[in-house]
């Protein structure tokens, strides 16, 4: 999550941190930050070797995060995730390579075992349809495609396991044409220039009489520079101006739902939607960031409008979605809940039902990149969880890495799941957290890393 220039927002947006573009140079060492929480100690009279016990019974193991090779041990977790439509997988830090390897071999799985066909990320709209036009067509080059989107608060998907994913879907759709995977990013900090003209070419064609119109509303809005740049210029622009972008952008959404969808539908309601992620972006930048509610609304408004694009690719390609994001974004509950008053995973739960089911993913040690107080991109370390943590009690289950299904965990590992106590949770600023997490009214599924690696950004290449 963000920190805008104005207050703290900037470091919300994107993942509970903000993030400048640069190459981790060094790795720091971090100390483990101090509980937080007052429930720190609890275990509902249950010592933590019984706890440990019915985790045991109720786990199953992981021999590799990596991608590569046979996946029949992720079969326990097809049993967890039972016929759900969107599942999302979370991450304890924005960027560590496990996480992201492990997510690239839970989607080939998902994809060969279990029919789903679109992986989703924590990336902007415009994004997602760049790369799913290499995806499905071939389109252009997906190393250049990520150097352009993923700068600024995106720059941690610009890493090589996130591109060696892309060129794994793009192989798989040309063996497999009439059945493709597909890509889609459910952010709204961005909306890039093929958005806008998508728009307004459809709008030339099917209702040449709002060609000036859309050209006034969308008047200085199309972006002309860089992702970065754009992004700084456009939270630089006065709060007063913001809301007149948003204004405008709402104009043009009205105009074009209020027109009949003609013979057409499909293009309609495409051209509806990236109109929408035009108003989207406007929208979030359009909140006076100087007063805390409205810091907290902005924040609402960004996990909703997630929410609402992946139900919108959901119910329009009819495909199963896996949702990559960080484990606050994917969670029912929020870890900070004065700045985010509610997470996508619960406007998910509340379009979906049990059709949306959840993956939080945790961690025991290791290293992640990570911005400080000066902005520039660190590669971090922890060492073994604190007493008092989730994480601390996690790593005693006899596996190293390994898979439990909350939901039908044994006394007494069900009432310790429900408390909440300090659990790491780091987006793209350290120091962050930790921050009280009840596991098991977050999530449905856990899956527990014992030690992770910083993944590999682009930019080191």
């Amino acid at each position: 999550m963000k920190r805008y220039p104005s207050a703290l927002a900037l470091a919300l947006f994107l993942g509970l941190g903000t993030a400048t573009a640069g190459v981790p140079p060094t790795a720091a060492a971090v100390p483990e930050p101090a509980s937080s929480g007052a429930s720190a100690g609890a275990s509902s009279g249950a010592s933590t070797a019984r706890i440990v016990e019915a985790l045991n019974r109720s786990a199953h193991p992981l021999r590799t995060v990596e991608p590569q090779g046979d996946t029949g041990e992720l079969r326990p977790l097809d049993r967890m995730i039972g016929d759900a439509r969107v599942v999302g997988i979370g991450e304890a830090t924005h960027s560590s390579h496990d996480f992201f390897a492990l997510k690239r071999r839970i989607f080939r799985h998902l994809v060969e075992e279990k029919g789903f066909r679109t992986f989703a990320l924590e990336a902007s709209w415009s994004t997602g349809l760049r790369l799913n036009d290499y995806v499905l067509h071939g389109t252009g080059d997906p190393g250049r495609i990520m150097s352009d989107e993923f700068q600024s608060d995106y720059v941690w998907w610009n890493n090589t396991d996130y591109l060696r994913l892309i060129e794994w879907m793009r192989a798989y759709n040309v063996r497999h044409p009439h059945d493709p995977v597909r890509f889609m990013g459910d952010d709204i900090g961005w909306t890039g220039p093929e958005v806008y003209d998508a728009v307004t070419g459809y709008v030339a064609r099917t209702y040449p009489e709002l060609n000036v119109r859309f050209a006034e509303l969308y008047r200085g809005l199309r972006p002309t520079v860089a992702t970065g740049t754009y992004m700084k210029h456009y939270l630089d622009t006065p709060y007063a101006a913001r809301k007149e972008m948003a204004e405008r952008t709402g104009r043009a959404l009205r105009l074009l739902t209020r027109r009949s969808p003609g013979a057409d539908r499909v293009a309609f309601d495409r051209a509806v939607q990236n109109a929408r992620a035009i108003d989207r972006t406007a929208r979030q930048y359009a909140f006076d960031f100087d007063d805390p509610a409205q810091l907290a609304a902005s924040m609402r408004y960004r996990d909703r409008a997630m929410a609402a694009n992946v139900v919108w690719w959901q119910q329009h390609t009819g495909t199963k979605v896996l949702l990559s994001a960080h484990n606050g974004h994917v969670a029912y509950q929020t870890p900070e809940p004065a700045q985010y008053p509610r997470m996508q995973g619960a406007f998910l739960r509340d379009s979906f039902g049990p059709a949306y089911v959840n993956v939080g993913l945790t961690f025991d040690q290791g290293s992640f990149n990570a911005t400080g107080s000066d902005g520039v991109i660190r590669r971090r370390t922890f060492g073994p969880a604190g007493p008092g943590s989730n994480e601390r009690t996690l790593d005693r289950v006899r596996y190293r890495n390994y898979a439990v299904d909350l939901r039908t965990a044994g006394s007494p590992a069900r009432a310790w799941l429900a408390a909440a106590r300090p659990t790491r949770s780091v987006g793209t600023a350290y120091p962050a957290g930790p921050y009280d997490i009840a596991l098991g009214r977050s999530y449905d599924i856990l899956i527990h890393l014992h030690h992770i690696t910083a993944a590999r950004l682009r930019a080191d290449t």
